[in-house]
Parts: structure tokens; C-alpha cells; sequence
């Protein structure tokens, strides 16, 4: 398997990226599409609206998050397993727009897509 990297979506693209996944419910204040220059937007793998809103972004949250949304990815298992096979050929970025780099929905994706 190539790669998966992980970006926030206001950092420059750059060509090292590979396939540009953005893997936030709502579209990120502030970027154009045209600047974003995804590849792809899975909405479908953000945590549900009610997990977003509960988990708010608080680092004291993030181990009762982390359960809660693998929960929720067990429901997307062929998309999980087409972003696994992609990734078996190119590298993945998967790009998020919380300011937390360590405490948010693309850490645990990763964990799950590299898992499978």
C-alpha cells in the first residue's frame, strides 16, 4: 500500500499529494474549489452531523469520538475498501479543516483505512 497522508485543506496543494480526498461534512469556510483542487469529496466518510456537533472539536472528547465514529465507518465499508484499493496504487491525502492536527476525523480514518 502507497502511502495515506493527512492535510489540512488551507495548506498549498502540492503535487506530492497524490489523490486529494476531503473527508469533512461541510464544505471548509473560505476555499474555492478551484484552489482546493480535490480529486474527490466523501462526505459520506465524516462523522454524522450529531457525532460532529457533540464531538465540537474538544481534545478531552477525542477517545469517546474515536469509538463513536469507527461505529459509524462500519457503515461504509465499500467506500472504505475503494479508498483502500486506490491506495494500494497512489498515495492518498486526506484533507480536513479542524485546526487540531492530531485530534479529528482524518487521524482516525487513517487508522481505519490502514487497518483493513
Amino acid at each position: 500500500m502507497k502511502s495515506i497522508i493527512l492535510k489540512r485543506i488551507y495548506e498549498a496543494p502540492s503535487q506530492e499529494d497524490g489523490y486529494r480526498l476531503l473527508v469533512d461534512r461541510l464544505w471548509p469556510r473560505g476555499i474555492s474549489k478551484d484552489k482546493a483542487r480535490l480529486d474527490e469529496w466523501a462526505k459520506e466518510l465524516a462523522p454524522s452531523t450529531e457525532l460532529r456537533k457533540w464531538f465540537n472539536h474538544k481534545a478531552e472528547l477525542f477517545t469517546e469520538f474515536v469509538q463513536k465514529y469507527r461505529e459509524e465507518l462500519k457503515l461504509q465499508h465499500e467506500t472504505l475498501q475503494r479508498i483502500k484499493k486506490k491506495a494500494a496504487k497512489q498515495q492518498i491525502c486526506l484533507l480536513y479543516s479542524a485546526k487540531d492536527k492530531v485530534h479529528n476525523q482524518a487521524v482516525v480514518l487513517k487508522s481505519v483505512l490502514e487497518s483493513l
